[in-house]
Protein backbone atom coordinates (compact mmCIF):
# COMPACT_ATOMS: atom_id res chain seq x y z
CA UNK A 1 0.00 0.00 0.00
CA UNK A 2 3.19 2.21 0.62
CA UNK A 3 1.58 3.55 3.63
CA UNK A 4 4.09 4.73 6.47
CA UNK A 5 4.22 2.75 9.15
CA UNK A 6 4.13 5.92 11.96
CA UNK A 7 3.16 9.53 11.26
CA UNK A 8 -0.31 8.37 9.39
CA UNK A 9 0.93 9.55 5.42
CA UNK A 10 2.10 7.74 2.34
CA UNK A 11 5.60 6.67 2.05
CA UNK A 12 7.02 9.19 -0.69
CA UNK A 13 10.26 7.33 -1.35
CA UNK A 14 8.63 4.35 -1.73
CA UNK A 15 5.85 5.65 -3.75
CA UNK A 16 9.07 7.57 -6.00
CA UNK A 17 10.47 4.24 -6.06
CA UNK A 18 7.26 2.08 -6.47
CA UNK A 19 6.33 4.85 -10.01
CA UNK A 20 9.63 5.45 -11.52
CA UNK A 21 10.06 1.44 -11.37
CA UNK A 22 6.64 0.75 -13.09
CA UNK A 23 6.82 3.26 -16.04
CA UNK A 24 10.35 2.06 -16.58
CA UNK A 25 8.74 -1.76 -16.93
CA UNK A 26 5.69 -0.81 -19.03
CA UNK A 27 8.78 0.37 -21.66
CA UNK A 28 10.28 -2.27 -24.03
CA UNK A 29 13.74 -1.57 -25.94
CA UNK A 30 12.20 -1.37 -29.19
CA UNK A 31 9.75 1.37 -27.97
CA UNK A 32 12.65 3.79 -27.30
CA UNK A 33 15.07 2.72 -30.40
CA UNK A 34 17.14 0.36 -28.26
CA UNK A 35 18.01 -2.74 -29.98
CA UNK A 36 16.60 -6.35 -28.34
CA UNK A 37 19.29 -9.16 -27.53
CA UNK A 38 18.37 -12.06 -27.22
CA UNK A 39 14.86 -13.50 -26.28
CA UNK A 40 14.49 -13.27 -22.48
CA UNK A 41 15.32 -10.99 -20.38
CA UNK A 42 15.43 -10.95 -16.87
CA UNK A 43 13.64 -7.88 -15.79
CA UNK A 44 10.09 -6.58 -17.74
CA UNK A 45 10.76 -3.46 -19.33
CA UNK A 46 14.35 -1.36 -19.51
CA UNK A 47 16.83 -2.07 -17.55
CA UNK A 48 18.20 0.83 -15.30
CA UNK A 49 21.42 1.54 -17.20
CA UNK A 50 18.99 1.30 -20.53
CA UNK A 51 17.06 4.30 -18.85
CA UNK A 52 20.14 5.72 -17.58
CA UNK A 53 21.72 6.35 -20.84
CA UNK A 54 18.28 7.73 -22.62
CA UNK A 55 18.14 10.24 -19.97
CA UNK A 56 21.66 10.99 -20.19
CA UNK A 57 22.34 10.24 -16.29
CA UNK A 58 24.82 7.71 -14.75
CA UNK A 59 23.61 4.66 -13.92
CA UNK A 60 24.24 5.23 -10.20
CA UNK A 61 22.69 8.52 -9.97
CA UNK A 62 19.10 7.27 -11.92
CA UNK A 63 19.99 3.66 -9.27
CA UNK A 64 19.60 6.31 -6.54
CA UNK A 65 16.13 8.23 -7.98
CA UNK A 66 14.49 4.97 -8.35
CA UNK A 67 15.13 4.11 -4.98
CA UNK A 68 13.61 6.81 -3.69
CA UNK A 69 16.49 9.03 -3.03
CA UNK A 70 15.37 12.21 -4.95
CA UNK A 71 16.98 15.10 -2.53
CA UNK A 72 18.97 18.35 -4.93
CA UNK A 73 17.64 16.43 -8.23
CA UNK A 74 17.67 19.13 -10.84
CA UNK A 75 14.10 20.06 -13.15
CA UNK A 76 16.54 19.26 -15.96
CA UNK A 77 17.33 16.07 -14.86
CA UNK A 78 13.51 15.21 -13.96
CA UNK A 79 12.91 16.77 -17.42
CA UNK A 80 15.05 14.40 -19.09
CA UNK A 81 13.78 11.26 -17.44
CA UNK A 82 10.13 11.84 -17.83
CA UNK A 83 11.15 12.23 -21.36
CA UNK A 84 13.05 8.60 -21.44
CA UNK A 85 9.84 7.41 -20.12
CA UNK A 86 7.57 8.48 -22.16
CA UNK A 87 5.62 10.04 -19.44
CA UNK A 88 2.38 11.87 -20.26
CA UNK A 89 1.89 15.34 -18.67
CA UNK A 90 0.10 14.34 -15.68
CA UNK A 91 2.90 11.98 -14.94
CA UNK A 92 5.67 14.50 -14.96
CA UNK A 93 3.59 16.44 -12.99
CA UNK A 94 3.17 13.22 -10.45
CA UNK A 95 6.81 12.42 -10.73
CA UNK A 96 8.31 16.06 -10.27
CA UNK A 97 5.76 16.32 -6.88
CA UNK A 98 7.19 12.78 -5.83
CA UNK A 99 11.05 13.70 -6.45
CA UNK A 100 10.34 17.55 -4.97
CA UNK A 101 7.89 18.15 -2.48
CA UNK A 102 7.12 21.29 -1.43
CA UNK A 103 9.24 21.99 2.20
CA UNK A 104 6.97 24.37 4.01
CA UNK A 105 4.00 22.09 3.24
CA UNK A 106 3.58 20.15 6.70
CA UNK A 107 0.17 20.49 8.34
CA UNK A 108 -2.05 22.13 5.88
CA UNK A 109 -3.45 19.11 4.86
CA UNK A 110 -5.27 19.01 7.38
CA UNK A 111 -7.70 21.98 7.00
CA UNK A 112 -11.28 21.53 6.29
CA UNK A 113 -12.37 22.32 2.32
CA UNK A 114 -14.68 24.75 2.37
CA UNK A 115 -16.54 25.83 -1.22
CA UNK A 116 -17.13 29.51 -1.46
CA UNK A 117 -20.97 30.66 -1.00
CA UNK A 118 -20.64 32.32 -4.28
CA UNK A 119 -19.89 29.03 -6.01
CA UNK A 120 -22.55 27.03 -4.23
CA UNK A 121 -25.35 29.68 -5.70
CA UNK A 122 -23.28 28.94 -8.96
CA UNK A 123 -24.22 25.15 -8.94
CA UNK A 124 -27.75 25.79 -8.61
CA UNK A 125 -28.33 28.21 -10.33
CA UNK A 126 -26.75 25.79 -13.02
CA UNK A 127 -31.04 24.24 -14.18
CA UNK A 128 -31.10 20.96 -15.65
CA UNK A 129 -27.12 19.78 -15.73
CA UNK A 130 -26.11 17.85 -13.11
CA UNK A 131 -22.89 19.76 -11.93
CA UNK A 132 -20.41 18.85 -8.21
CA UNK A 133 -17.54 20.57 -6.68
CA UNK A 134 -14.85 17.87 -5.41
CA UNK A 135 -12.06 18.37 -3.43
CA UNK A 136 -9.15 16.51 -2.33
CA UNK A 137 -9.32 12.65 -1.89
CA UNK A 138 -12.67 13.35 -4.25
CA UNK A 139 -14.03 14.19 -1.36
CA UNK A 140 -17.69 15.86 -2.54
CA UNK A 141 -17.87 18.92 -1.42
CA UNK A 142 -21.32 20.80 -2.72
CA UNK A 143 -23.90 19.51 -5.54
CA UNK A 144 -27.13 20.85 -7.42
CA UNK A 145 -30.69 19.13 -7.28
CA UNK A 146 -29.60 17.63 -10.95
CA UNK A 147 -26.25 15.68 -9.23
CA UNK A 148 -28.28 14.08 -6.96
CA UNK A 149 -31.11 12.53 -9.08
CA UNK A 150 -28.31 11.48 -11.25
CA UNK A 151 -25.67 9.97 -8.51
CA UNK A 152 -28.32 9.80 -5.46
CA UNK A 153 -28.60 12.12 -2.21
CA UNK A 154 -25.29 12.56 -0.83
CA UNK A 155 -26.78 14.92 1.70
CA UNK A 156 -28.40 11.85 3.13
CA UNK A 157 -24.95 10.29 3.59
CA UNK A 158 -22.60 10.64 6.83
CA UNK A 159 -19.98 13.58 5.65
CA UNK A 160 -16.81 10.87 5.50
CA UNK A 161 -18.80 8.97 2.75
CA UNK A 162 -19.48 11.63 0.49
CA UNK A 163 -16.78 10.51 -1.47
CA UNK A 164 -15.91 9.20 -5.13
CA UNK A 165 -13.54 6.65 -4.54
CA UNK A 166 -15.39 5.26 -1.78
CA UNK A 167 -19.23 5.23 -3.93
CA UNK A 168 -17.36 3.93 -6.87
CA UNK A 169 -15.69 0.45 -4.77
CA UNK A 170 -17.77 0.55 -2.13
CA UNK A 171 -21.12 1.16 -3.16
CA UNK A 172 -23.15 -1.62 -5.92
CA UNK A 173 -25.25 0.88 -7.31
CA UNK A 174 -22.50 2.42 -8.63
CA UNK A 175 -21.07 -0.52 -10.28
CA UNK A 176 -24.52 -0.57 -11.98
CA UNK A 177 -24.59 3.25 -12.84
CA UNK A 178 -21.36 3.08 -15.28
CA UNK A 179 -21.35 0.83 -18.07
CA UNK A 180 -18.13 1.06 -18.21
CA UNK A 181 -17.36 0.81 -14.31
CA UNK A 182 -14.03 -0.48 -14.97
CA UNK A 183 -12.92 2.19 -16.83
CA UNK A 184 -14.00 4.48 -13.83
CA UNK A 185 -12.70 2.59 -11.33
CA UNK A 186 -9.50 3.08 -13.22
CA UNK A 187 -10.18 6.75 -13.11
CA UNK A 188 -10.73 7.23 -9.96
CA UNK A 189 -7.61 5.41 -8.96
CA UNK A 190 -5.56 7.94 -11.08
CA UNK A 191 -7.00 10.84 -9.27
CA UNK A 192 -6.05 9.55 -5.70
CA UNK A 193 -2.72 8.87 -7.18
CA UNK A 194 -2.11 12.63 -8.29
CA UNK A 195 -3.18 13.66 -5.11
CA UNK A 196 -1.14 11.67 -2.91
CA UNK A 197 2.35 13.16 -4.80
CA UNK A 198 0.84 15.98 -3.96
CA UNK A 199 0.03 15.97 -0.20
CA UNK A 200 1.99 12.15 0.89
CA UNK A 201 1.78 13.50 4.94
CA UNK A 202 -2.30 13.94 4.25
CA UNK A 203 -3.62 11.07 6.87
CA UNK A 204 -6.74 11.42 5.77
CA UNK A 205 -5.38 10.28 2.09
CA UNK A 206 -3.83 7.46 3.67
CA UNK A 207 -6.47 6.17 5.61
CA UNK A 208 -8.60 6.37 2.62
CA UNK A 209 -6.03 4.13 0.51
CA UNK A 210 -6.00 1.54 3.76
CA UNK A 211 -9.80 1.45 3.64
CA UNK A 212 -10.66 0.76 0.61
CA UNK A 213 -6.98 -1.89 -0.15
CA UNK A 214 -9.13 -4.10 2.46
CA UNK A 215 -12.10 -3.65 1.26
CA UNK A 216 -11.72 -3.59 -2.55
CA UNK A 217 -9.41 -6.11 -4.55
CA UNK A 218 -9.98 -4.45 -7.60
CA UNK A 219 -9.07 -1.48 -5.82
CA UNK A 220 -5.64 -3.27 -4.85
CA UNK A 221 -4.74 -4.20 -7.92
CA UNK A 222 -5.33 -0.66 -9.66
CA UNK A 223 -3.33 1.27 -6.87
CA UNK A 224 -0.39 -1.50 -7.21
CA UNK A 225 0.26 -0.21 -11.17
CA UNK A 226 0.90 3.38 -9.63
CA UNK A 227 -0.87 4.89 -12.66
CA UNK A 228 -1.94 8.53 -12.50
CA UNK A 229 -4.79 10.92 -14.24
CA UNK A 230 -5.86 14.45 -14.37
CA UNK A 231 -9.54 15.02 -14.42
CA UNK A 232 -10.16 17.07 -17.95
CA UNK A 233 -13.08 16.03 -19.72
CA UNK A 234 -14.67 12.94 -21.47
CA UNK A 235 -17.74 10.43 -21.91
CA UNK A 236 -19.43 8.96 -19.73
CA UNK A 237 -22.42 5.83 -20.64
CA UNK A 238 -24.48 5.52 -17.44
CA UNK A 239 -27.74 3.45 -16.83
CA UNK A 240 -30.06 5.12 -14.39
CA UNK A 241 -33.06 2.91 -12.81
CA UNK A 242 -35.60 5.54 -13.92
CA UNK A 243 -34.57 6.44 -17.18
CA UNK A 244 -32.41 4.09 -18.83
CA UNK A 245 -28.89 4.76 -20.52
CA UNK A 246 -27.46 8.17 -20.79
CA UNK A 247 -24.58 9.13 -22.47
CA UNK A 248 -23.35 12.07 -21.14
CA UNK A 249 -19.83 14.44 -21.48
CA UNK A 250 -18.16 16.02 -18.24
CA UNK A 251 -15.97 19.36 -18.23
CA UNK A 252 -13.81 20.08 -15.47
CA UNK A 253 -13.18 23.48 -14.39
CA UNK A 254 -11.14 24.79 -11.64
CA UNK A 255 -11.46 27.93 -9.52
CA UNK A 256 -8.59 30.48 -10.07
CA UNK A 257 -8.60 30.55 -6.16
CA UNK A 258 -8.22 26.95 -5.28
CA UNK A 259 -6.61 24.53 -6.99
CA UNK A 260 -7.43 21.51 -4.60
CA UNK A 261 -10.67 21.85 -5.94
CA UNK A 262 -13.05 21.20 -9.19
CA UNK A 263 -16.38 21.61 -10.10
CA UNK A 264 -17.78 19.29 -12.73
CA UNK A 265 -20.77 19.46 -14.93
CA UNK A 266 -22.80 16.75 -17.08
CA UNK A 267 -24.13 17.74 -20.22
CA UNK A 268 -25.89 15.50 -23.38
CA UNK A 269 -25.90 16.22 -26.80
CA UNK A 270 -28.99 19.01 -27.76
CA UNK A 271 -31.68 16.52 -29.38
CA UNK A 272 -30.66 13.49 -28.11
CA UNK A 273 -32.19 10.52 -26.40
CA UNK A 274 -29.92 11.30 -23.46
CA UNK A 275 -30.96 15.07 -23.74
CA UNK A 276 -34.29 13.56 -23.23
CA UNK A 277 -33.53 11.74 -20.72
CA UNK A 278 -31.94 14.19 -18.41
CA UNK A 279 -35.10 16.34 -18.90
CA UNK A 280 -37.51 13.35 -17.79
CA UNK A 281 -34.63 12.79 -14.76
CA UNK A 282 -35.24 16.59 -13.73
CA UNK A 283 -39.12 16.47 -13.89
CA UNK A 284 -39.05 13.99 -11.14
CA UNK A 285 -37.22 16.23 -8.74
CA UNK A 286 -36.18 14.89 -5.17
CA UNK A 287 -38.00 11.28 -6.12
CA UNK A 288 -34.97 10.56 -8.14
CA UNK A 289 -32.48 11.12 -5.50
CA UNK A 290 -34.45 9.11 -3.24
CA UNK A 291 -34.31 5.95 -5.85
CA UNK A 292 -31.17 6.61 -6.19
CA UNK A 293 -30.13 6.29 -2.93
CA UNK A 294 -32.71 3.55 -1.75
Amino acid sequence: MDVQETGGGLDRRAELSEFLRTRRARLKPEDVGLPQFGRFRRVPGLRREELAQLAGVSVAYYTRLEQGNGQNVSAEVLDSIARALRLSDAEHQHLVHLAKPKRHRKKAVARTQQVRVALRQLLESIDGVPAYVVGRRSDVLAWNRMAAALFGDWGGLPAPERNWARRVFLDPAYRELFLDWEGKAADMVGYLRMDAGCHPDDPQLSALVGELSVKSEEFRRLWAAHDVKEKTHGEKRMRHPLVGELTLYFETFRPADDAEQSLVTYHAEPGSPSADALRLLASWGSDAAAVRTG
